[in-house]
């Protein structure tokens, strides 16, 4: 399995940076996830709650610049 390029993390809020070579040149793509606890197991998810969006946005607003600057 490949490695995301880059990694932005707010506490719980994590954004994957992936880069991808197509035919119209390079693409990036961004995947967004919180971690959560269960058990003694560290898991994400793709589900966001109402505290997790403005650090979410954040973490976009960062990677976002990121790509910008890449």
């Amino acid at each position: 399995m490949s490695k995301p390029v880059h990694e932005i993390r707010f506490g719980l809020i994590k954004a994957a940076i992936w880069h991808n070579m197509t035919r119209s040149g390079e693409r990036y793509n961004v995947t967004l996830t919180r971690l959560y606890r269960n058990g003694d197991l560290w898991k994400e998810s793709t589900h966001f709650g109402r505290d997790d969006l403005l650090v979410a946005a954040k973490v976009l607003d960062l990677a976002h610049t990121w790509i910008c600057e890449s």
